[in-house]
Formats: C-alpha cells, sequence, structure tokens
C-alpha cells in the first residue's frame, strides 16, 4: 500500500491573532515556536520589518513579539510572522478615536416620510443607482466565481445620472483585483473618465469586499449600449454583462416657453445665442405628416457666400440665422487649418493582434520635436516595442507585436498642437484544432472533455444542450485551461448529464454527445464447480464485464483469507481464487460476490478421495469413471484453459493404459514401460484413431501406479472430440469414451451496413458471426466513433438480441463508423470491421413563398425562396411539377433539377387548370412539397397599357452635343402591347435614333445627340383599343457664338467703356452672362476682368496710365463659353498726366530707455563642490553693459567666474563653490540713459565627503 502523505506540521504552537485597537495606542503581537533558539522575521505588507522607536520586536526562548507604538491609520494593513517554511498572517485594524457631538434639536428632527415628500420634477437631473440583486445589510460569502453582485441592467432618462455597482469577494485574494469596464467589445472605459464617466472603488474591511463602481453623469442617447465589467486576479478570471437603456426626457403638456428662450453657451463664456428654432420644431413636431429628406444645412451656409446666407435662411425656413450663423463662425475657426502639421493622423487605426503597425504624421518644420502620448500619458522607449523615427518631415510611430493593451487612444503633439486617432486592435479568430469526442461512461465516473484551440489561454464557450454552462449554482462543472487545451470536467455523472455538449470560440463550434448509463454488471464466464484431487490444485475462475469492479470470495459464508496456499488474483475482467496442494478441508461451497452488484457467482469443491483396496492377484484391469455404462461423458473446457483429468484405473498386474482420439487425427502417446507397438495394438481400433503417447506436448498423458492422467495444455478448438481409454492385462481389458468439448468466444461478426439514414439517426444490420464458439450467441453490443477520432463509444449496455438496431442521438453533418461485437456465455468477441463512413444528414425543409408571377395563353412563371432548413446535406436544387385539375399524376415541369428560386413553365395547353408543387432535393432526399393551393388557368389575363414614367423624365432632359442619349420607360400591360415613338408628330428615322422593345420597358438610344434631336417625343402604348401615351422634351445644347458688334465707346482717366450685342448663336439655351478680358498690348496677356457679367456694356477700370488695351468678351450659357471672342478693333489708350510724387516726411522716434531688469535674482541654495549658475533678464535700449559683485566686490576679473548675457538673459557660473563662496551677489546694468541694480543671497551648503576630506586633509599638514 502507498505511504500516507505526510502533514505538514506548524513551527509555531502560538499564533499572533488579528487585532483592533485606536488611533495613537500601542499594539502588540505575540507568538511562541515549537522549539527554542528559531529564527523568527516579522513583515509588514510584504516587506521585512527592522526594529526602531515605532517597532520593538523581542525574542526570549520560544516567545516572540512584535510591539507596535503610536499605531496610525496607515498602519491598518496586513502582517505576517515567519519561521523556518511556517508562515502565519495576521491584521492589525486602526478605528478613529470616538467623538462626542451634541446633537442640536435641529439636527435631531426625524426626517420626513418618503410619502411626504414632494415629488421631483420630471425636467430636472435624475440620479438612478442600479439596484443589486440580493443586496442586504450582510455582505454575502463568496460564491461560485469571483463576483458577489454582478452589475445590473439599467435605465436612465436623457440628461439622468445612473451608477452600476460590482462587489468581489476578498476573503481568499492576496490583493486588490484588476476591474476594467468596457462599452461594446472593444472599448475600454478607462480612457474615456472625465465630464461624463467617473469610476470608483472601496473596500470593506469588515467584510473583506471590494466594491466598484462606474457612474454615467448626465447621459444622452449615444451611452446606450451593451457593456461589461471584466474581474481578474493572479489566477481568476469572470465578467458580466449587462445594458443601459436610456430613453427619451417626456415632454409636459404645456409649453415651456422660458425654455425655448434659454440661452445656449456650448461651454463658452460668452453669452451664447437664443435658441428660438426650438420653440419652432416643438410647434410644428405634431403637424408633420410627410418625412422631409434629411438636408445638412450647416454644410451649405458653409460653402455659401455671405450674400446668399438670406436666401437659403427662407429656403430652408431657419428662424434663428444670427445664432446660427455665430456657430459656423466658431465652426470655421476651429477648422483654421494647423500650422504644426502639413498631414496629421487618421482618425482609426486596425491592426490584427500580433502584427506591427506604424503612425505616422507630416510637420511643417523639419527640426520639430514632436511626443507621442497613449491615453494621455507619453510613451517612453522601452525595448523593441516602440521604434521612434524621423525621416524628414515625416515622423513615425511604430507599434510591435501588437496587443489588447495598445488598443488605445494615441496623439502626437508639436508644440501646442495635437493629432488624435484612435487605435483597434483585432484579435484573430480562436480556431478549434482538435474537436470533442463523443464519450460514454456509468453512473458516478468522472466524465472529462477536451479540445485544443489555436492561441493559448483562449476564453471558450461551454454548452449543454444549447443552454450556457457556468460555475454559480454548484461545483459540478470545472473548467481548466491547459495551454492551447481547454477541458470541462464532470467529477461525479449523473443520468441528467447525458446530453450533447458543445464548446464555442469566435472561429468555431464542436460538438459531442455524453452517455450515462446505470451500472449493470454482466458474467461473461460464471465460476464452475471442481472435483480434485489430494495435494492438487484448484481454480475458481469468473469473468464479469467491468474491469474495475472488485469483490470478495467467501467459503461457507466466510471470506476467505489468501495466505501461501491461497492466493485471490484480479487482472483486467478476470477474478481467480487459486488453492494449491488441496486438502479435504477445502472442501466446500465457493462464492464470488462483486462490490456494489447483488450477484452470488457460486461453485463446489469437490474434495476426491482414492480409495485403495487389497484385491487378490489377476485381478482384471477396471477404469473407475462415474460414466462408465453410460452415454459418453462429456467434458467442457474454455478454449485457452487447461484441461486435466484423473481417471483412477485398478488392476493386477498393473494394466498398460493406451489413450486414442476417435475420428481425429491427433499426434501419439504411450507409456514407457509398454512393450505393445502402435502396430499390435491398433488392430482392434477404428482406422480413423491414433494412438496418443506420453510426451512433454501440449497433450499429453501421465502416468501413474493407480491412476493416469490426462492433460491439454491451452485448449483449442481442433482438441475438441472423443478419447479413447483402453486398459489391458494379461487378465483381461477395460475402456471408457470421455467427449471433450472445447468453447470459445464467437468469431467477430462482418462489417455492419448502415441504411435509412436521417437527421440524427440510422439503421444498422448485421450477419452473426460464422464460429458461435461453441455456445449460443447470446446478443450483440454496438458501438460508433467520428471518423476522425480514435475513441469508440459504446451505445448499448443491454445485449442486443436482435441484427438490427436504431442508432439515434448522432449529429447531423459529422461522419460517423459503426462495428458490432458478438457475446456468447464465455465473453466478447473481437470487434468486426468498421461500417462504412456514413454522414447523418435530413431532407431540407420545403421552399417557401412559391407564387405565381405571371400567366400568358402557354407560359406560367413561377417564383419561390429557399427552405428555411437547408441542413448539412446542402442543396441540389430545386424540381418543379404540376398536375391537371382532377388527375393524381405530377408530371416534371422542367429538365432535371434548377438551382434557381424561379422558373418559366412553357408549351402549356391554353385554357388547363393546373396544381403546381415544388421540391428541395439534397443528399438525404426530397423535401416536403410546398403547393399553391389553388389551381392555375393557362390563359393571358388583360391588363390595360400603364405607361410608369420616371421623375427625371417629367421635366425637359436636356444633353450636350455629342453625348449619348439612353431613356429606359418601363411599363405594364398584357398582352404584350404596340409601341409606337413620334417626334413632333412624324415617325422616326430608324437610321437616326435607335428602339429596342421588350415585355416590361422600351428603350430610346441615340449614340451622338445633335441639335436636331430637340424636340417633344412621345410614346404610345396600344393593346387592342385601349392606349396610353406620355410626352417627353429633349433639349440638346451646344456652345454659343462670340457676341457681335463690340466697340470701345469711351476712354478717361484710368477707364474704359465697352458696348457689344448678344451673340446671333446662343446654341440652343438661355445665354446665362459674359466674360469680359482685357490684354496689355505689349505683353498680349489676357487677364479676365469680368465673369458671369449679365448686362451688353461694362466700365474697365484701374487701368495703367501710359499703356494701352485690347478688350474682348465671351458669350457664357449651360454647355460653357463660346469657341471664339469678339475682340476690339483699336486699342485703348491710358493717358499720362502731368503730376510728379512727392514722397511723405516721417518724425524719427527715439526708442532709447534706461535699463530695467524685467527677472530678478532668486536666492538660492546649493551644494558645495557642484557648478551653480544666477540668472536674471534685463532690458535697454541702448545695449546696457552689465557689471557683476559679491559682497560689493567686482568679480569681473576672477577665472572662478564665467558671465554669460544672450538676447537679455544674463547668466554668471560659478565653478566648483565652496562655502566660502556664499553671500551677497549683485548684478548692475548700466548705459547712457541710466543704470538698474538686481541682489541675491547665496548659501552654499558643505558636502559631508567634501568636509571631512578637507579636514583630513588639515590634520595631516597640520602633522
Amino acid at each position: 500500500m502507498p505511504e500516507p502523505a505526510k502533514k505538514t506540521v506548524s513551527a509555531f504552537t502560538k499564533k499572533p491573532k488579528t487585532t483592533e485597537v485606536t488611533a495613537g495606542s500601542t499594539a502588540v503581537f505575540e507568538a511562541e515556536t515549537e522549539k527554542a533558539g528559531i529564527k523568527v522575521k516579522w513583515q509588514r505588507a510584504g516587506t521585512e520589518i527592522t526594529e526602531s522607536e515605532k517597532y520593538v520586536i523581542k525574542a526570549e526562548g520560544n516567545k516572540h513579539s512584535l510591539t507596535i507604538n503610536n499605531v496610525v491609520k496607515e498602519d491598518d494593513v496586513t502582517y505576517a510572522v515567519i519561521a523556518g517554511s511556517s508562515k502565519v498572517k495576521f491584521e492589525l485594524k486602526v478605528k478613529e478615536p470616538e467623538k462626542s457631538e451634541t446633537v442640536t434639536p435641529a439636527e435631531a428632527a426625524p426626517a420626513p416620510a418618503a410619502s411626504e415628500l414632494p415629488a421631483p420634477p420630471v425636467e430636472s437631473s435624475q440620479n438612478t443607482e442600479v439596484p443589486s440583486a440580493g443586496t442586504q445589510s450582510e455582505e454575502p460569502v463568496d460564491p461560485i466565481g469571483i463576483f458577489v453582485t454582478r452589475p445590473q441592467d439599467g435605465e436612465v432618462t436623457v440628461g439622468g445620472n445612473i451608477t452600476f455597482t460590482a462587489k468581489v469577494a476578498g476573503e481568499s485574494l492576496l490583493k486588490k483585483p484588476s476591474v476594467k469596464w468596457f462599452k461594446g467589445k472593444w472599448m475600454d472605459l478607462a480612457s474615456k473618465v472625465g465630464k461624463h464617466l467617473q469610476l470608483h472603488d472601496s473596500y470593506d474591511r469588515n467584510n473583506k469586499v471590494y466594491t466598484f463602481e462606474m457612474e454615467i453623469i448626465e447621459a444622452n442617447m449615444t451611452f446606450a449600449g451593451g457593456y461589461r465589467c471584466e474581474v481578474s486576479t493572479k489566477d481568476k478570471f469572470d465578467s458580466s454583462n449587462f445594458n443601459l437603456t436610456v430613453n427619451e426626457a417626456p415632454l409636459s403638456g404645456d409649453l415651456d416657453i422660458r425654455a425655448a428662450f434659454r440661452r445656449t453657451t456650448e461651454g463658452h463664456d460668452e453669452a451664447g445665442e437664443l435658441n428660438f428654432s426650438a420653440l419652432l420644431k416643438k410647434r410644428e413636431g405634431d403637424g408633420k405628416t410627410e418625412s422631409q429628406p434629411d438636408v445638412d444645412v450647416w454644410e451649405i451656409l458653409r460653402k455659401a457666400p455671405p450674400s446668399e446666407y438670406e436666401k437659403i435662411a427662407f429656403q430652408y425656413g431657419i428662424t434663428d440665422l444670427r445664432g446660427m450663423l455665430k456657430r459656423l463662425k466658431r465652426i470655421k475657426k476651429e477648422e483654421k487649418k494647423s500650422t504644426a502639421f502639413l498631414k496629421k493622423l487618421d482618425p482609426a487605426y486596425q491592426v490584427d493582434k500580433g502584427q506591427k503597425i506604424k503612425l505616422m504624421v507630416e510637420v511643417a518644420n523639419p527640426d520639430a520635436d514632436v511626443k507621442w502620448l497613449k491615453n494621455g500619458q507619453e510613451i517612453q522607449v522601452s525595448g523593441s516595442k516602440y521604434i521612434f523615427e524621423a525621416v524628414g518631415n515625416k515622423r513615425i510611430l511604430t507599434i510591435n507585436h501588437c496587443s489588447l493593451a495598445d488598443d488605445a487612444a494615441y496623439e502626437c503633439v508639436v508644440g501646442e498642437e495635437k493629432s488624435f486617432t484612435e487605435l483597434f486592435v483585432k484579435e484573430p479568430p480562436i480556431l478549434i484544432t482538435h474537436p470533442l469526442e463523443d464519450q460514454m461512461v456509468m453512473v458516478g465516473e468522472r466524465v472529462e472533455f477536451e479540445c485544443e484551440v489555436s492561441e493559448e489561454g483562449a476564453t471558450v464557450k461551454w454548452e449543454k444542450d444549447g443552454v450556457e454552462l457556468t460555475r454559480e449554482e454548484t461545483f459540478k462543472y470545472r473548467f481548466k485551461k491547459d495551454g492551447k487545451k481547454q477541458y470541462l470536467i464532470i467529477n461525479e455523472s449523473t443520468k441528467e448529464d447525458s446530453g450533447h455538449y458543445t464548446v464555442k470560440t469566435n472561429g468555431g463550434v464542436s460538438v459531442a454527445e455524453l452517455i450515462v448509463q446505470e451500472k449493470k454488471l454482466e458474467v461473461y464466464q460464471s465460476i464452475a464447480d471442481l472435483t480434485v484431487k489430494a495435494r492438487d490444485q484448484a481454480v475458481f475462475k469468473c469473468e464479469v464485464s467491468d474491469e474495475n469492479v472488485k469483490g470478495i470470495w467467501l467459503k461457507n459464508g466466510k471470506e476467505v483469507v489468501p495466505d501461501e496456499r491461497i492466493k485471490i488474483s484480479h487482472i483486467g475482467r478476470i477474478h481467480k481464487l487459486t488453492i494449491e496442494d488441496v486438502t479435504p478441508g477445502d472442501e466446500a461451497d465457493y462464492s464470488f460476490i462483486p462490490q456494489g452488484f447483488a450477484y452470488n457467482l457460486s461453485a463446489k469443491l469437490q474434495f476426491l478421495e482414492v480409495k485403495i483396496d487389497f484385491v487378490p492377484r489377476e485381478e482384471p484391469p477396471k477404469i473407475h469413471l462415474d460414466c462408465l455404462g453410460q452415454s459418453p461423458d462429456t467434458i467442457v473446457v474454455v478454449a485457452g484453459n487447461k484441461l486435466r483429468l484423473d481417471v483412477p484405473i485398478s488392476g493386477d498386474p498393473t494394466p498398460t493404459v493406451i489413450w486414442q482420439k476417435v475420428n481425429k487425427k491427433s499426434d501419439l502417446l504411450r507409456s514407457n514401460d509398454d512393450s505393445v507397438t502402435p502396430s499390435e495394438n491398433s488392430s482392434d481400433l477404428n482406422t480413423d484413431s491414433k494412438l496418443l503417447f506420453e510426451s512433454e506436448g501440449r497433450v499429453r498423458v501421465e502416468k501413474h501406479e493407480d491412476h493416469c492422467v490426462f492433460i491439454i495444455e491451452g485448449a483449442e478448438k481442433e482438441d475438441e472430440g472423443v478419447y479413447r481409454v483402453i486398459v489391458k492385462n494379461p487378465v483381461g481389458e477395460d475402456k471408457a469414451d470421455i467427449t471433450v468439448k472445447v468453447i470459445d468466444v464467437p468469431d467477430p461478426p462482418e462489417a455492419p451496413k448502415i441504411s435509412n439514414i436521417g437527421e440524427d439517426y440510422c439503421t444498422v444490420q448485421w450477419q452473426p458471426p460464422k464460429y458461435d464458439g461453441g455456445q449460443p450467441v447470446l446478443g450483440y453490443i454496438l458501438e460508433r466513433k467520428k471518423k476522425k477520432s480514435y475513441r469508440w463509444m459504446r451505445l448499448n449496455f443491454d445485449l442486443l438480441k436482435e441484427l438490427t438496431y436504431e442508432a439515434k442521438r448522432m449529429i447531423e453533418g459529422v461522419v460517423y463508423e459503426m462495428r458490432i461485437y458478438a457475446v456468447n456465455s464465455i465473453g466478447m468477441s473481437r470487434p468486426s470491421p468498421a461500417s462504412q463512413p456514413f454522414m447523418p444528414i435530413a431532407p431540407p425543409s420545403e421552399p417557401t413563398h412559391f407564387t405565381v408571377e405571371d400567366v400568358s395563353d402557354s407560359t406560367v412563371a413561377l417564383k419561390w425562396r429557399p427552405p428555411e432548413r437547408i441542413g448539412a446535406g446542402g442543396l441540389d436544387g430545386y424540381i418543379v411539377e404540376y398536375c391537371k385539375e382532377g388527375s393524381t399524376e405530377w408530371i416534371p415541369a422542367l429538365p432535371g433539377l434548377t438551382e434557381r428560386t424561379s422558373a418559366l413553365i412553357k408549351d402549356l395547353v391554353t385554357g388547363d387548370k393546373l396544381h403546381f408543387r415544388i421540391k428541395a432535393i439534397n443528399l438525404a432526399g426530397e423535401s416536403g412539397a410546398a403547393i399553391i393551393k389553388e389551381p392555375i388557368t393557362v390563359q393571358e389575363i388583360l391588363q390595360r397599357p400603364k405607361i410608369w414614367l420616371p421623375r427625371h423624365l417629367r421635366q425637359t432632359l436636356v444633353k450636350k452635343v455629342g453625348e449619348t442619349i439612353n431613356i429606359v420607360i418601363p411599363f405594364q400591360g398584357k398582352p404584350r402591347p404596340k409601341i409606337i415613338w413620334t417626334k413632333d408628330g412624324q415617325s422616326l428615322d430608324a437610321k437616326d435614333v435607335g428602339i429596342r422593345n421588350s415585355n416590361t420597358d422600351t428603350i430610346l438610344f441615340i449614340r451622338k445627340a445633335e441639335l436636331h434631336h430637340s424636340g417633344a417625343y412621345e410614346v404610345t402604348l396600344q393593346i387592342e383599343n385601349m392606349t396610353d401615351k406620355v410626352a417627353i422634351t429633349i433639349q440638346i445644347i451646344d456652345k454659343p457664338g462670340p457676341p457681335q458688334n463690340i466697340k470701345l465707346t469711351d476712354v478717361w482717366g484710368f477707364n474704359a467703356a465697352l458696348e457689344w450685342t448678344p451673340p446671333q448663336d446662343d446654341g440652343n439655351a438661355q445665354i446665362l452672362g459674359y466674360t469680359v478680358q482685357k490684354a496689355d498690348k505689349k505683353t498680349m496677356e489676357w487677364y479676365t476682368v469680368f465673369d458671369h457679367y449679365r448686362r451688353t456694356n461694362c466700365v474697365v477700370s484701374e487701368l495703367i496710365m501710359g499703356n494701352e488695351y485690347f478688350f474682348r468678351v465671351f458669350s457664357e450659357n449651360l454647355c460653357g463659353l463660346s469657341e471664339t471672342a469678339a475682340t476690339t478693333k483699336n486699342p485703348a489708350y491710358i493717358q499720362k498726366t502731368g503730376t510728379t510724387y512727392k514722397p511723405p516726411c516721417y518724425k524719427q522716434h527715439d526708442f532709447s530707455e534706461p535699463p530695467k531688469f524685467t527677472h530678478p535674482l532668486v536666492n538660492r541654495s546649493v551644494i558645495a563642490g557642484y557648478n551653480t549658475t544666477l540668472s536674471c533678464a534685463v532690458r535697454g535700449i541702448p545695449k546696457p553693459k552689465i557689471y557683476w559683485y559679491k559682497n560689493k566686490v567686482d568679480l569681473s576679473g576672477d577665472a572662478k567666474y564665467r558671465m554669460f548675457s544672450k538676447q537679455g538673459v544674463l547668466t554668471l557660473e560659478i565653478r566648483k563653490p565652496t562655502p566660502f563662496d556664499g553671500g551677497f551677489y549683485t548684478c548692475k546694468a548700466v548705459n547712457e540713459c541710466g543704470e538698474a541694480e538686481i541682489e541675491c543671497k547665496l548659501d552654499v551648503r558643505g558636502n559631508q565627503m567634501s568636509i571631512m576630506h578637507n579636514t583630513n586633509t588639515a590634520v595631516k599638514k597640520q602633522q
């Protein structure tokens, strides 16, 4: 037996206990060790305590104490005492001293009852705290998982506050757990803490419970959605999902006029503007019946010139235009172009987990320094995680090996400007690389489902029959992770645990079945009665179905105790009781009782006592068997076992023994002292008989004086037959026949055949084994497994008597194999070969929405939608059939299967009434039929012609010359209508215009439009005497011609006047304006003076005197400017005037000023031996001259001091000052306008090491 585990013994006989004291008092902790002289350590919050005035440590023999003086609130932590390998933890709890307070009558007045308090107004800010489920005055003990109280779903009104609370058990935690709050799947709310979100946490030391709160302030509609709280410790993890619902603020029946006129400040200091539009929207809200298209008025105002503001306000009903313009002004300021960045970061980036990403900006200054921040904290260089690069104007941040911790907000800072972005780290889908396997266990056994995923430590979800498994209610289920392997463990299975178990990841699903059976024990081989002789061996053997079952052996009702002669063994399913050197006292009834089962296997041991009586000489031989003179005795032996048959004989003189196997071919055995040759003795035997001689073979005969022994070692099937024993002596002979029957387990059956495969079932058929082992087959055992698995699962515990079995509870789409065992009274055969792999699949459900789309005189158009359930067998296609009314014969409507969800059935007889049906087909067969209830009459339905003119064709269609015209006009009508196109009442030329017609539309096509294509087009539909027509106006436009009769009417000063007339050719479109240009005669470079000018005369101003100018005018329509322009024939000369330019005279300003210190000297205290500086700033024109003094002594010639002046900043550097350099330092600035001075005090503190060095040096010098 294994040694019992040694119990750990503590080194302490007395342990310190948690103590509660008042602040300011003294706390004493005492401990006693088992032995004296053991070194003891005291710790505070994991750090070793050293003796001081506050902490007094004493050790006397085996007694140890720790005294803490003047206890304060900070001493409220966990302490520990360590001796050898023993460690005891305890706590010191500090409470504040009680204060006596006098309660005034006003304070002591009771609060009014809740029913007496006035209800808060609806418009007020709402504060909501989500109630915790089961919150009581006492905190509960740690439940399954980490949470004590999980956050609950909450509801809040817009503008209100709400708090979500999570409580975590801390009794078993060594340190504070880590808590994260998320919105949705990825957004970590720790980076969003601010005006609208606050996170709080606290710890209750009495109940040892951590409380974490998330407070949402002034909620708005965008805050609604799903949230998640995650708690993690060193070896535990738990999460809880909850939802937040944000409701619209309720509107009161009476309109609040003051609220409508309330000013909107939007966080600025200015007063804001009156919101008149709020009142207008409330009044108009109930009267709207049609939803208008969304128009972005802000975008229109941003792009429009100021002159168009009033027109836009009138068009879109803007009543508060002034307030909108103020907002627009602020928006435009915010959109001011960045001066530091040429290119900013994108709003967001996404990267796969484990990959790297580069964030890049372009700065305006190539020498600018940038800072990179993550969630507001500057990123520091740490190994190869972050790489900072500066290439020209580009600044690059490279993040290597991205993890979920890198999912955050990033910003790049240059001076005062910032560029923001958000990085989303996407986890790759977690795949299931090794699926679950089916299992079959007995009640009470341990079940362990195992699967392997593609990533270590991945989070998976376990389900049983579609219901998620958790650890909250009982300890029944245990989840374990080991690298990439995931385990679901059920310690003690019950019948209720049977079902389908599913493991899910975000990239895969695996399903396995668990079958839990009641414990049943089958006896494959019972113990048999034995008859043995003295000093022989007796072996009782039995075989049961469960190799883990133990049992006891009884002798006459008393338990058998093994010793040197009696051995009890248990190997696999076989239990043996072996008795060596049998004595008469061993004769008894023996029983084997399996533990836990109501079985009792009994057999009897009979002791054979051989009595030798005195016989006279010349006694004929005699075989002493019970079966002599009766039918041949049959001895049954199990294959593989040993057969030992003792045959007593008598006779004088000693007879000769001959054994032969009748009707069987065998080897010969004979005793050594037998002088008879085989040929001499074989005359009286059958011709097919063989003599057996004594040898050392497997089948042999042992001869003794009064008996002979027939032995077969490891019986085989070939050993079956009739054995004859003959004894002879000179007086006579005797013989006896013994039948030996060898029984064995059956041969394995042939591979089973699978038929009638359904969604989760199939029928298994097989044939009996060719050889039943000499015993009738009692039944069969069936096993199955998934094709890619190695684990076979037994489907039945009770033996199957029939040769067929319907296997159920399989998973659709999974490939399975079956095999069979045959069982007889000896045992179970080897398994049969596996069946052909098969997949349980089911036909799809019937197609849906089966309707008739159209009917003509010879065709019917049908359409439908795919089945709701297709299954693992997929969908091969559909079969469409029809049946005439009154008939039962269904005729295929299409040759073969169709994969489309519509069909046109042709060549039908007009007037027939037909029923139609459709079926979906896959590998498993046909689905149910979808049938149209009413019969369909094959006959064209008369439908009035109707043209559906598109909206854009209801007004004039304008096209440019050379463009393509493609007009599609849909219509309806049956039978197919006649379509007629005309232009201005005339038929169309087929060479110039293309017309294409179909059953549902007509198309007008012009490849290249020309001006002559303009006009009124009319399309007419006609069915018998019914018509419908529409008109379409097409306008083809081209660029206009140049203006006419341009002339220069007058020139004066710096101005020139022009006139012209409209162009002769307007391009078939209205003239929208003119473009006027000028050109200097010297350069002849044209510059635009006016564009979109509507008049036919203009005055060109701001011409340069002394120059000559030509002018030209372009005309403009919808197509653009004219190809050519009208140009003035003669130039306009701007004459010079006789005036002379006299520059103005300005008085020079005097900028001189006396010196003035803009930044003073500051008193300083420095350490001796380290260079120090004194700095100040001065201003003065002309530049002042600077003097430095120490204690009124000029420092200009002292080499110990260095003086700097740069851009008005004055610096005095003192090299390695000593305490003697301390004193008052003065800076004086002098110029021709005056002087100024400033003073500070410098204190030089001695360096301890330097003082010691100087002291030693002085002592040496004195010596």
